[in-house]
């Protein structure tokens, strides 16, 4: 999905240097969210064991922040064209940063078995 940022002109300068990154993390609410849940099945699926919310990426969190990586395509003034952000139209965004391997790439990363079977 391709997806333009329009960031308020009132902060253009803050994009400054973002033409250098492949990829962006971009934080948003989830301000559809009208429920809070602390267990439950991701994505809904039958076969992934039940987990706390703090367990998962499902959105019906005490603090419905959302995050997730995008791919950045273009930057034209204060308007970001990106690949992979999978939000409602109008859902407000909270910060768009870099993503910068040094500081978010982790080695000897662990996960559950599960999550590598999820479908996105």
């Amino acid at each position: 999905m391709i997806t333009k940022i329009v960031v308020d002109a009132d902060y253009s300068d803050g994009l400054r240097g973002i033409d250098d990154y492949s990829h962006l993390i971009i934080l948003y609410w989830l301000d559809k969210v009208d429920r809070v849940r602390l267990t439950m099945r991701p994505q809904g699926k039958k076969d992934v064991p039940e987990v706390g919310i703090f367990a998962c990426r499902c959105p019906w969190r005490p603090n419905p922040i959302g995050m997730t990586t995008v791919k950045a395509l273009e930057r034209k003034g204060n308007i970001l064209t990106v690949k992979g952000l999978d939000v409602l139209d109008g859902t407000p965004l909270l910060d768009i940063k870099p993503y910068t391997p040094p500081y978010d790439a982790v080695e000897e990363m662990r996960c559950p078995d599960w999550v590598n079977n999820l479908e996105y």
